[in-house]
């Protein structure tokens, strides 16, 4: 046995990771050189390669299926109990819910335009295996979320005969989460096909000027779509235009369905966003072109929102079985306000090593205060930031690290992962991975740590 099969063979001993990873890394710490440079090898899709390429981890990921499903039936329930906070706590009154979460009232009215009351069930649940289970970071909803079309990558490893030989051994699968999402934009948009369409046109609109930015990634989703056999075109809130029939443009082209891209903020930021968004409510209003998703997931995906689930104070709103699903899913969360009573900050306060600081509207780790790299006075100082603009306070969960070969230089390293877990209307939607060296830092994000690297999710028995 080789130096690094013993470095996958010692790490599997002291109760890292799992069996598939194990199998894999002792492959290719054995010399198994094609199995080591299947990621190198695999062919991706020319516009998922200019995106992603550089990006990607050197290897796969590997979860344990009935554990990963396990912790999605976990997440399903707990998007029911996050879309009946306004009813449970507030007796349906959504300003006074949107206010409890912090929001100003030009932002929580943007968010309620076109609501339904029960936004899709669509997003990304973001979790840490803190060696035991799965644990809960925060829950993306909405069509804005990424990596939905990560699956291409697993698609092409097993198209590489090593890999493709490894995963059958060991019963690999995923779940493509571009195809599940298509089979959801289909049937949202069949109520408003013109006549005689079978399949919609689709935008994937974004905020104006933001293509420039995000474009590549766009670019990558639109093929993954174009796969699944959807026209998908790409655009900015601004270009759509209304018809005389009251359906949506772009470019010319009618559009049955609005893929949104863009968040309140950006409209918010922008001084013709929001009306240049009003054509698109008006006309998912008036069932001519579906806006999917609406802004009022927007309101559920604010942190502070899984805070109102741990609050002490609210337990009385949920029974013995809901408040299980809470603990066994959620760490310590606590929202931080002008409401919040003088002992959580103080706990808060005596807790620093233990604690994160997010704010609520916040993604990609940016504006995070990491209690354990702060000196006491630091913290004091974010804490009265927190106080005063109403962040989320959460126990710390110390992801489980796993080692990974590095197919250049032959070294092992340990890396830790935050799983993204992809929810449709159809429930689990498969999974991705951002991942980071284990002495990388704690935030583990692209938009946060440009040393982040993606990966692909396989699962196993």
């Amino acid at each position: 046995m080789t130096l690094l099969s013993h470095v996958y063979a010692e790490a599997c001993g002291n109760g890292y990771g799992d069996a598939a990873g194990y199998g894999y890394g002792a492959e290719v710490g054995a010399g198994h050189a094609e199995l080591r440079e299947a990621m190198a090898r695999a062919v991706l899709p020319p516009a998922f390669d200019t995106a992603w390429r550089r990006h990607l981890l050197p290897r796969p990921w590997f979860v344990r299926e009935e554990e990963v499903r396990s912790f999605a039936r976990d997440l399903d329930g707990l998007f029911d109990l996050l879309v009946s906070l306004p009813e449970r706590l507030f007796g349906g009154d959504a300003e006074r819910y949107a206010k409890e979460l912090g929001l100003d009232p030009r932002h929580a009215a943007l968010l309620r335009r076109s609501a339904e009351g029960r936004p899709a069930r669509l997003g990304r649940a973001d979790a840490y295996h803190d060696g035991t289970r799965y644990r809960l970071l925060e829950f993306n909803l909405g069509s804005e979320v990424g990596g939905m079309d990560m699956a291409v990558c697993n698609a092409a490893l097993l198209r590489v005969g090593a890999f493709g030989g490894f995963a059958a051994e060991h019963g690999l699968a995923y779940e493509d989460t571009a195809a599940l999402l298509a089979a959801d934009l289909r049937e949202r948009a069949r109520p408003v096909l013109a006549g005689g369409a079978t399949e919609p046109v689709i935008g994937l609109i974004e905020g104006n000027g933001a293509v420039a930015a995000y474009g590549t990634l766009m670019r990558a989703f639109q093929e993954a779509m174009a796969a699944q056999g959807l026209d998908l075109r790409i655009g900015e809130v601004g270009q759509l235009r209304t018809r005389p029939d009251g359906k949506l443009s772009l470019d010319g082209a009618a559009l049955d369905l609005v893929l949104r891209n863009f968040g309140a903020s950006q409209l918010l930021d922008d001084p013709a966003g929001e009306a240049a968004a009003e054509q698109l409510f008006r006309a998912h209003d008036a069932g001519r072109t579906v806006l999917f998703t609406s802004l009022e997931s927007g309101l559920f995906a604010h942190k502070n929102a899984l805070g109102m689930l741990s609050d002490p104070r609210h337990a009385d709103a949920f029974d013995a079985a809901e408040r299980a699903l809470v603990d066994r899913v959620l760490p310590w969360s606590r929202p931080l306000g002008g409401g919040a009573p003088a002992e959580l900050l103080d706990l808060c306060r005596e807790r620093r090593e233990h604690l994160i600081l997010k704010p609520g509207a916040g993604h990609g780790g940016l504006d995070t205060v990491v209690g354990w790299e702060c000196t006491d006075a630091e913290w004091r100082a974010a804490l009265a930031v927190a106080a005063e603009r109403g962040c989320l306070a959460q126990e710390r969960v110390v992801p489980r690290p796993e080692p990974v070969l590095d197919p250049v230089t032959g070294r092992s390293e340990e890396w830790i992962t935050a799983l993204g877990f992809f929810l449709t209307s159809r429930g689990y939607a498969g999974a991705h991975a951002r991942a980071n060296r284990a002495d990388g830092g704690a935030i583990v994000g692209m938009s946060s740590n440009p040393d982040t690297r993606m990966a692909c999710v396989f699962t196993h028995a």
